[in-house]
Order: C-alpha cells, then sequence, then structure tokens
C-alpha cells in the first residue's frame, strides 16, 4: 500500500487539491482553517447569529450549523442574511444527519454542507448482515439513487460538501462487511467519495472522526494512502477528535489525536470538540496550528526510506523487559525534580503521593508518579513502597546505600565506561544528534534503559527518527522521552506535550516519559503526561468521558451535566462514559463508551450498556442516581479512595 506521508523525518504538508468554500478557500497553500460548532437552537436566529459572531471574532474562519430537519434548513437563509447585513462573509456549513432532504435544501442556502454517510441514506439497528456480491452491489445502488439529488444541487450552486465518517455511526452494511475498524471508516466514505468523482463533482473535504485517538490517527492515514491507491483526488482533510469532553481532558485527547496527525503533513482544516462554549475552541485549534508555524529552527533530518512502524494498526515496538519497563508493562512516568533546591516529603504530593501524617502511612491516587529523578541530590526521607528513585551516576557510585535508588549516565560516560549494567542503568541519549557508534554500543545491552533526550522544535519528528534506527538496528531497550519546555502558558503546555509525544505512543514507539519545565507546577507536568497516556490510550489511569460538545439538537446543558456526572464517577478507573445531547450522537457516537447518559427527550435520559439501552425515559432529576446504579448492578462500582479526596 502507499505510504500516507511524503516524510516521517521532517514537517512536509499533504498537497490537496483547492476546494472553494465561499470566499475562504481550503487545501492547496492556503492556510489551515479554524472552525467550530454552534450550540444555540438553530430556530433561535438572533441567538445563533450572536453565538456566530462570536466564534468568528474567536478566530473561526468557517461556522457550522446543525439542520436536523426542513425548518431549521430553511432558517439558515435568515442566519446566513443577518450576518452579511452585519459585514460577517463567513462561510456556514450545514450539518445534516438521516435528513437527505434538509440537506438539498440547505446546499441551495448555505456554503457547504456536511453529510455523515453512515446515516445519510441508512438506518441503524446495530444487525449483522450476511451479503453477497450482487446483495452489496444493490445497496450501493440504493446509495447512489439517494445521494446523487444532493451532489447535482451541489454542482448547480456550487456548495462544497464534507464526507465526514464518524467512528460510532457506521452503517450496519460497513459494519457487517468490514467490522468496528479504520478501514471500515475509510471505506464507508470512499463508497461516497467514488459517486462524488463518477458524477464529476470535486469539491470534497473529507474526515475520520472517532473520541478515541488511536482509532481517528490510523482512519486519517488509511484514508489517504486509499486516495492514493485508487487514483482518487487527494482532498483536503477536516481533523478532530469527536466527543472529546471537556477542560484540561478535551485539550489533551484533541492534541493527541490533531496533532499526530498535523506533524505528519495532514490536515488542511481543524475543529476542537470541546464540551464548552464553542467560542472556546478556536483559540486552542490556533495553538495546535501555530506549534507548526513557530518552530525555530527544527532538526534536519534524513528521510526514512522504509519504515517497521505499521502506521495503520497499534503494534508496541519489542523490547526487553528491564525491571518494571518495556515489554507488557505500561508506560512509565519518571517526575523531574533535579532542579529544585529542596524536596521534602509534601513535595511529592505534587507527582501523586500523599504522605498521611495521621495515620503515619503513604497514600497514592492513580496519577501516582513510579519514579522521581532527582539528579546530584538524593532524598533524606523514606520514600513510599513502589517509588524508586533516580539519581546521576557519579552522585551514585559515592552511595553505601542503594536500594531503590538507580543511575542515570550520559552519553560521554557510556563511550568511557566498559561496563554499564553492573547495575540497573538508565542512558541518557541526545536524539538530535545520534552517532552511529553509540547505536553499535546500545546493540550488546539488555538490562538498561535508555532516556531519548530531545532539544529539537521538531522534537516529534527528531524522536520518532531515533526509534525507527532502534528498530532496524535491533535495539530491543525500552525507552523513555524526555524533553524540557520553557515560555509556555499552561494550555499551551499541554498542548504541545500531547501533541508532541502522543503520536510516538499511538505508534507504540514509547515506555516511558519524563517531562519537566522549570516555570510551570510539577503537579500540571505529572497530569499532562498522564492524560497524554490516556488519551494515546497506553495507560489508562482515570475515567474517561465522551461528551460532545453540543450543538443545536442538545436537550440538556451538556457541561453542567458533564460536571456533575463527573464529581460523582471520576474515581472509576478505566470506565468510560459517555455524555449525549441527542439521539443523534448515541449511542452511535459514543460506540468507545461502557455506559451512555443520553437525551432521548425533553427532561428525558436514556440510558445505556454499551450500545444496548438499559432503561428509557428517565426523568434528568434520577438519571445520575440511576446511571450509578446501572454501573454497580454491573458489578464495576468501587467506593471513591480515601486518597482520591486529599
Amino acid at each position: 500500500m502507499t505510504y500516507y506521508a511524503k516524510s516521517l523525518t521532517n514537517y512536509e504538508r499533504r498537497l490537496t487539491r483547492v476546494v472553494n468554500i465561499g470566499e475562504v478557500p481550503i487545501g492547496g497553500s492556503f492556510p489551515i482553517r479554524v472552525q467550530s460548532m454552534t450550540t444555540i437552537d438553530t430556530m433561535d436566529t438572533k441567538g445563533s447569529v450572536d453565538q456566530c459572531i462570536r466564534m468568528i471574532e474567536s478566530g473561526c474562519d468557517y461556522v457550522r450549523i446543525t439542520a436536523p430537519s426542513i425548518k431549521e434548513a430553511k432558517n439558515l437563509a435568515e442566519i446566513k442574511n443577518s450576518l452579511r447585513e452585519k459585514g460577517f462573509k463567513t462561510p456556514l456549513i450545514a450539518d445534516i444527519h438521516f435528513t437527505p432532504n434538509a440537506a438539498e435544501l440547505a446546499a441551495r442556502i448555505v456554503e457547504k454542507v456536511r453529510i455523515n454517510p453512515g446515516n445519510y441514506a441508512d438506518k441503524k439497528k446495530f444487525s449483522v448482515i450476511d451479503y453477497t456480491e450482487s446483495t452489496y452491489q444493490a445497496e450501493l445502488d440504493r446509495i447512489r439513487a439517494k445521494f446523487s439529488p444532493l451532489v447535482s444541487i451541489c454542482k448547480e450552486y456550487g456548495t462544497a460538501m464534507r464526507i465526514g465518517t464518524n467512528h460510532g455511526s457506521l452503517s450496519d452494511r460497513i459494519l457487517s462487511r468490514y467490522g468496528d475498524t479504520p478501514l471500515g471508516m475509510v471505506e464507508s466514505a470512499l463508497e461516497f467519495i467514488r459517486i462524488c468523482e463518477d458524477l464529476n463533482y470535486f469539491d470534497l473535504v473529507l474526515s475520520m472522526k472517532s473520541s478515541n485517538p488511536q482509532v481517528m490517527v490510523q482512519a486519517y492515514r488509511l484514508l489517504v494512502a486509499k486516495l492514493k491507491d485508487e487514483g482518487l483526488q487527494s482532498y483536503p482533510l477536516h481533523l478532530g477528535v469527536t466527543e472529546a469532553g471537556e477542560a484540561e481532558d478535551g485539550r489533551i485527547k484533541s492534541a493527541v489525536g490533531i496533532g499526530t496527525l498535523l506533524e505528519d503533513g495532514l490536515g488542511d482544516t481543524v475543529r476542537v470538540s470541546l464540551t464548552e462554549a464553542p467560542e472556546a475552541e478556536a483559540p486552542v485549534a490556533k495553538i495546535l496550528i501555530d506549534q507548526l508555524i513557530e518552530r525555530k529552527s527544527p532538526i534536519d533530518l534524513l528521510p526514512v526510506i522504509d519504515s517497521p512502524i505499521d502506521p495503520y494498526r497499534y503494534t508496541r515496538r519489542e523490547t526487553f523487559e528491564v525491571v518494571n519497563f518495556g515489554a507488557q508493562n505500561v508506560p512509565r512516568v519518571i517526575a523531574d525534580f533535579s532542579n529544585k533546591k529542596t524536596i521534602d516529603i509534601k513535595s511529592l504530593k505534587s507527582v501523586g503521593h500523599f504522605y498521611l501524617s495521621e495515620l503515619d502511612k503513604w497514600g497514592m491516587n492513580d496519577l501516582g508518579c513510579d519514579y522521581v529523578y532527582t539528579g546530584d541530590h538524593v532524598l533524606d526521607f523514606m520514600l513510599p513502597n513502589g517509588l524508586k528513585q533516580i539519581v546521576n551516576y557519579d552522585l551514585f557510585q559515592t552511595l553505601s546505600k542503594k536500594d531503590h535508588i538507580y543511575p542515570l549516565l550520559f552519553e560521554n560516560q557510556l563511550i568511557n565506561l566498559k561496563e554499564v549494567e553492573n547495575h540497573f542503568s538508565f542512558i541518557q541519549i541526545n536524539a538530535d544528534k545520534i552517532e552511529d557508534k553509540i547505536i553499535d554500543q546500545l546493540k550488546g545491552l539488555t538490562q538498561s534503559i535508555i532516556i531519548l533526550e530531545s532539544f529539537a522544535s521538531n522534537v516529534f519528528h527528531s524522536s520518532r527518527n531515533v526509534m525507527i534506527k532502534f528498530m532496524k538496528a535491533g535495539i530491543q531497550l525500552p525507552v523513555v522521552f524526555k524533553y524540557h519546555f520553557g515560555g509556555f502558558s499552561e494550555e499551551a503546555f499541554r498542548i504541545n506535550l500531547a501533541t508532541n509525544y502522543g503520536g510516538l505512543f499511538i505508534d507504540g514507539l514509547g515506555d516511558g516519559m519524563l517531562m519537566s519545565a522549570d516555570d510551570l507546577d510539577t503537579k500540571l507536568i505529572n497530569e499532562t503526561v498522564f492524560g497524554t497516556l490516556q488519551a494515546a490510550r497506553t495507560r489508562i489511569t482515570k475515567t474517561e468521558y465522551i461528551s460532545c460538545p453540543s450543538c443545536g439538537r442538545t436537550l440538556f446543558d451538556l457541561q453542567e451535566t458533564t460536571a456533575m456526572i463527573r464529581k460523582k464517577t471520576d474515581h472509576l478507573k478505566g470506565i468510560k462514559i459517555g455524555i449525549m445531547g441527542c439521539i443523534v450522537n448515541g449511542p452511535g457516537e459514543m460506540a468507545d463508551a461502557d455506559y451512555g447518559y443520553v437525551g432521548s427527550g425533553k427532561g428525558k435520559i436514556t440510558l445505556y450498556k454499551g450500545q444496548e439501552v438499559i432503561k428509557k425515559a428517565v426523568p434528568t432529576a434520577n438519571a445520575l442516581d440511576e446511571l450509578i446504579k446501572l454501573i454497580k448492578d454491573n458489578g464495576e462500582w468501587v467506593d471513591p479512595e480515601l486518597t482520591n479526596n486529599i
């Protein structure tokens, strides 16, 4: 199969055809665009217009508005006219699910329509169907008949279209043939793309959205490769992690998915789906995009001719097991205290370890780091059970007691020492200028851990370049990624860390992280590292909330409801809870969730276990208690730990 990216070691944006969306073209050499979606009822013209203006002023190049039926589609004209009268020419996009007649009307009004191939011509019943080639072709003919009128209208009116596949709303037909896979997502879109090209319509933008960043990244990559293999047009890509959630988790999750693809040169427009006001989304998207533009003196790396990484499915790099690193162990987290002037028992609270003085014992939450790196200092108090210390090698040699203390060697020490494996060791290597002689020395080692440090602005590419070298050289030592961040705001730091390192873990390349930033709180760094590992699905340490960003279809206050559910359930490590504002986004869009809380009518909630309806029409006032009861009935409820409340 054709590879999805032109380079794995340098940023090189994928060249696409240009698609005109009103007066704001997308693709080609045009800037990466930013967009978001309104949350006001589309029939509220003034409210929609006011919110559109706030979104535009926050940085949106496009504004998307839901049109679930004919009446909302008609009202798009009122919203558009009012915006134009106020001097705003920002293109509008109609968001369509289930209703081709609304799409056909909206395409005559706005500059772009978004359709979901999973529900535009299909009704989802979660049925498994055994198709023959002829019966499957008959289904494709049916879709063509239903979809072709919209294509004709778009051609006539000069309207662009996004074919937006969502992981959670694949049709029964696609699921029956391809399964719940990235390939299924890609084929769902290709069915519609082929029809468009047969009808000589090429004003398309494509998306492969999922609440699981691993699946999302793999699907976009596979889509690009499939377009090349089939000789189809190189269409612009709309990037997004759907139902990313709120606050820090939503930002980190979005950055892991979107940032990985941007680093690969993929993406022409970005939407960050946060369970917050839509005007909060554009600034986050802008940070993601600006990271690529603002790089200074990136490391120039030789291109990779062939890669041992499978970019279309998760496969973890094979390594030796060294103590509790590598092999089947989860990635380990090392907290950096090497530049701290004083370190006492209270210092460890910031990295998840709590000394409970009234009980004279240690407690730990799920975000407790595994190691602390103290550099040229040794802690003068006993560490909690399970927590280990790393010090620089020169200091380590002077210690009489070395229990649970391990040495870190630098490159010059590796070159001069004949034996580095008398004691379990960390070896710090500079990823940006690694030499062949270092690789040769590492080949014979089996009981060490590499700390791969980078100073490059293109740290993602520099680190991936070295990991490919290691894999080709047969080096199977575990690798911990190290980077020092400086000059970032808290929000930019979260996004930058998740972007630079999330993709490496999505590709199965990491065994740990050691991150630091002198001007930021240690607790923030620790939480962001754990959040990045969770988003990449490589170390699950907390409850995951798959909550939609709200829109005009939403039947309750998503921000308030998500906060309420989080307050009662955020101690349920590893449980995924979908919180969906309407039936369009549930159960389909929460395909990855263990439990679902879905708006099904005014003041009514439907509860799900996976994709199975458990209770319908639950009054909102009782819905959270009923959700907790459902989790308890399935044996997955645990009472909150004492340390979670400290």
